[in-house]
């Protein structure tokens, strides 16, 4: 076995999904639509690797992130996986409707930071065993932070009490 630590290029301020699932052919597309259907005006690419014929199957309705989307999956390379770049939108908009199409197996993981991919390749192939999603936390918020916290929340319009 060999691993790998997969750095995922992608624009500032763009949020990245990645996830297991099956029937790509399919779900390629019904995972851009079921984005476009979530959130008003967002922007999506969606790329998802086959197994068999060995390629990576991109939707979505932006040319850029399509092409963002579709370079992660094929450098990736697990069979099956995919992966979203998305823009108008954040993970907690769109992750349960992800979650509950029919062909989604797992989501490894959601978010707008940087972001790496632990891939382990067998000689059958690679395999997504893990994620990194950020850097790691140094400390524990005081009470000033979670001041800042919550006016962020609510200044992206999220009310907290």
């Amino acid at each position: 076995m060999e691993m790998n630590v997969i750095d995922i290029k992608k624009d500032d301020g763009v949020e990245f999904v990645i996830g297991q699932g099956n029937f790509s052919i399919f779900t390629v597309d019904d995972l851009a639509k079921t984005l476009l259907t979530c959130v008003a005006g967002i922007k999506v690419g969606v790329a998802m690797n086959e197994a068999k014929p060995k390629l990576t199957r991109v939707s979505g309705n932006d040319e850029r992130l399509k092409n963002l989307a579709a370079n992660a999956a094929l450098q990736i390379g697990a069979g099956h996986i995919f992966v979203i770049m998305m823009r108008g939108a954040f993970p907690i908009n769109v992750l349960n409707s992800i979650k509950e199409h029919p062909a989604v197996c797992t989501v490894y993981g959601a978010s707008e930071n940087p972001f790496q991919v632990i891939v382990v390749k067998t000689d059958l192939g690679n395999s997504v065993i893990g994620i990194v999603d950020g850097t790691s936390a140094e400390k524990i918020e005081d009470k000033s932070m979670k001041r800042e916290r919550r006016e962020l929340l609510e200044k992206i319009g999220y009310k907290v009490e």
